[in-house]
């Protein structure tokens, strides 16, 4: 009857091991699947955010101010267009 005994208070420690073990698992899961709602939360609105930037940046005017500062276009105006023709001519008339 003591072996029996003996072995069943093994089992019953075990189980309440176990049963801890599981507990704990189950508490860090839980955080874990937490930390990973704030994060994809946090994600989007970075994304939307993104998104509305790229928006604001592709407007026909924010286009036409680059263009204009950093790459110094300017508006086509019939005194600054050359054909092809223009340039065989050019050519021509400098090798006279």
């Amino acid at each position: 009857m003591g072996r029996l005994n003996f072995l069943l208070l093994i089992a019953v420690l075990g189980s309440g091991l176990v049963l801890v073990h599981s507990a704990y698992e189950a508490r860090r899961l839980f955080t874990e699947i937490d930390r990973a709602k704030v994060e994809a939360a946090r994600l989007e609105s970075d994304s939307q955010r993104l998104q509305a930037e790229r928006h604001a940046q592709a407007t026909n005017l924010r286009v036409e101010q680059v263009a204009r500062e950093k790459l110094r276009m300017k508006t086509i105006t019939p005194a600054v267009i050359q054909t092809a023709g223009d340039h065989g001519v050019a050519a021509s008339g400098a090798q006279r």
